[in-house]
């Protein structure tokens, strides 16, 4: 069966391990610097008050004058997170994170050691941690593990039957399904506010409104079989920190701080001499929290000068002085190098190439970003029906 571990509001409350006392008080992830006004994930208390996420700052403090807000802290949270992830790979679990707080796996790889499905999902939850008030759900399809992991209560496992599937989602409500807000709104306006209220609907209508996305939510709600579960590889465990006696704003010193901290990490004897593929650069800021940016090389590299110059932009984003500085290699190649050619590239050399460049994309953007088109329909004169995008295997 599929599994899901879900955490609601991760980011928040990794951001709340510094400032424990307000978990119990009305509390709200800030929004962040430069971007829509809009608060983040809420505590209990906030919600109780009339809270919700998503709500601009001003209607939310308007709500709640005496919310509490904390400022993001995304460099803690990457961390935190991969702590979790790798509890559970050191149980034995194959884990493919689809996000901050959420992560899927395989029960059958893990099965027999732990006896059964439940005994899995029990062993999963205790690797996260009760502190984190994690939910876990297992089905043979992927929306339908998710969903039951949103329903279960804070260190409680739900299973969900194959043949009960259908039954669990229908009354459950749209905003499970990966659709845009305003398509809720639109469908709530029809008077479609569940998933079987979509489900019941016919597959030329929800694709002729809704497009695409619209299609693949009703498929959703059908129970279809999702993708497998596509194990991560083992993260790279290289990362350089610097910390100042002082906090420091000018960009000459930082500039030279990275130089630094890029000097360290291609020395380091754990690269092996490999390519760096994806770099990730954060910051401790001096107010409070925490600054974060990530660089996904078109060609992976291990020159410096090509490495500094790509970095280099990205300090100019910082929102204030900073107390430390770290650099992470988050993935490598798997060569140590690049052999040149004098001949065009073709056949299995050419596919080599290719799946190189698939995984590029896939370290920039996540799982699920690299995606096939399949046609079902091609009789069909609508466009939407007559191919899927499905997600490409390598």
């Amino acid at each position: 069966m599929i599994a899901c571990i879900v955490i609601p509001g991760f980011e928040l409350r990794a951001a709340l391990r510094a400032r424990p006392a307000l978990a119990l008080r009305p509390a709200a992830l800030a929004p962040v610097e430069g971007e829509e006004p809009l608060i983040g994930p809420v505590t209990a208390a906030a919600e109780a008050a009339g809270v919700r996420p998503g709500m601009r700052l001003g209607e939310a403090l308007a709500t709640c004058p005496s919310l509490a807000l904390v400022e993001p802290d995304p460099a803690g949270a990457e961390r935190a997170w991969e702590e979790i992830v790798r509890r559970l790979e050191d149980v034995g679990i194959a884990v493919e994170p689809v996000g901050q707080g959420c992560a899927y796996f395989d029960t059958r790889g893990v099965e027999r050691l732990y006896g059964g499905v439940e005994g899995a999902l029990r062993r999963a939850l205790s690797a996260v941690g009760s502190s984190w008030d994690p939910r876990a759900g297992a089905a043979e399809r992927r929306f339908a593990a998710l969903a039951a992991a949103n329903v279960a209560r804070p260190g409680q496992a739900l299973v969900v039957a194959d043949g009960r599937t259908a039954g669990f989602l229908a009354p459950l409500p749209l905003e499970l399904l990966p659709l845009e807000q305003r398509r809720r709104d639109e469908l709530a306006e029809l008077g479609i506010r569940r998933v079987g209220d979509l489900a019941s609907l016919p597959a030329a209508a929800v694709g002729e409104r809704l497009g695409a996305d619209g299609r693949r939510a009703w498929d959703l709600a059908r129970g279809a079989r999702g993708r497998r579960v596509r194990a991560r590889r083992p993260a790279a465990e290289l990362a350089e920190v610097l910390e100042f006696p002082e906090a420091v704003g000018n960009e000459l010193t930082l500039r030279r701080a990275l130089s630094v901290l890029l000097d360290g990490l291609l020395a380091r004897p754990e690269r092996a001499d490999r390519l760096v593929r994806k770099l990730a650069l954060s910051a401790r800021l001096v107010g409070g929290g925490s600054w974060r940016r990530t660089l996904t090389l078109r060609e992976p590299s291990a020159e410096r000068d090509r490495l500094r110059v790509a970095l280099g932009p990205k300090l100019t984003e910082l929102p204030a002085p900073v107390v430390a500085l770290t650099l992470e290699a988050v993935e490598l190649a798997r060569s140590t190098g690049r052999q040149l050619e004098l001949v065009k590239p073709e056949g299995d050399e050419l596919a080599s190439r290719l799946g190189e460049g698939l995984r590029q994309v896939r370290a920039s953007t996540g799982g699920g970003a690299v995606c096939t088109v399949v046609e079902v329909a091609p009789w069909s004169r609508i466009p939407e029906q007559r191919a899927l995008l499905v997600a490409r295997d390598e």
